[in-house]
């Protein structure tokens, strides 16, 4: 139902059934893509709508690779990662009430970081604004899915200059900027960043791992994210 759902679009016959055999073969980075975003994003899509999404995104990036190789996988879960964001984004997926509290509690957190001189602990931000545990995760949530949306767009950015230039070279160039963006974090945020990019872990299997809350993880996630962003930009 999914794959005939991803491949209404047509396509010429010769191709057919190379890419519905490649979209067989990947549909599980799909399912683990939308495992890994459906704890960072609202409730507005279900999770039988992501991976219909996400799909169309393994599509495209069939479309646009070709022939599949080992560099395959970590080009597609890009792509599908993206055209999920889109479709979140384009669903106006955070309810305006949702976005003015968040943007409160950010002030919130803002002040007591400027009142306190460092980055504050949970329990601090918990007590201070008088908010429940509940509450800082799925503000937290909110937040590092913004990030990730904005840094996915980045590292896509980058990879488009590689791919579409086809130089091996240029691709070589992007990959070393990955690396020594990620050498900019301290060991935690390595390590996070690894587990749910690497391993695909989602915040919940991340916490357990790392013996944290989940809404540290998304506040981890959120600041290495940012710092890796920041070093990426110039390129």
């Amino acid at each position: 139902m999914l794959m005939q759902t991803a491949y209404a679009t047509a396509a010429p016959a010769a191709a057919v059934v190379d890419e519905q055999q490649a979209l067989a073969a990947y549909a599980p980075l799909v399912k683990r893509v939308v495992r890994q975003l459906k704890s960072q994003v609202s409730a507005i899509m279900d999770r039988e709508d992501m991976e219909q999404v996400g799909l169309m995104g393994l599509l495209e990036a069939l479309r646009r690779y070709g022939q599949p190789d080992e560099g395959f996988g970590a080009f597609a879960a890009l792509r599908v990662r993206g055209a999920i964001l889109d479709e979140l984004r384009r669903q106006d997926w955070r309810p305006r009430s949702v976005r003015q509290e968040s943007h409160k509690l950010r002030d919130g957190v803002r002040e007591l970081r400027r009142k306190l001189g460092r980055e504050p602990a949970e329990a601090e931000i918990i007590q201070v604004l008088g908010i429940t545990a509940a509450e800082y995760l799925a503000f937290q949530q909110d937040e590092g899915a913004e990030e990730l949306a904005s840094f996915d767009e980045l590292v896509q950015e980058l990879s488009n200059v590689a791919s579409d230039v086809q130089s091996p070279e240029q691709q070589l160039m992007v990959r070393r900027s990955l690396e020594q963006a990620l050498r900019c974090l301290d060991e935690r945020e390595q390590k996070v960043v690894q587990l749910y990019y690497e391993y695909e872990l989602n915040l919940k299997e991340i916490a357990a791992v790392l013996d944290l809350t989940e809404a540290r993880v998304s506040q981890i996630n959120k600041g290495a994210l940012r710092k890796m962003k920041v070093f990426l930009q110039p390129a």
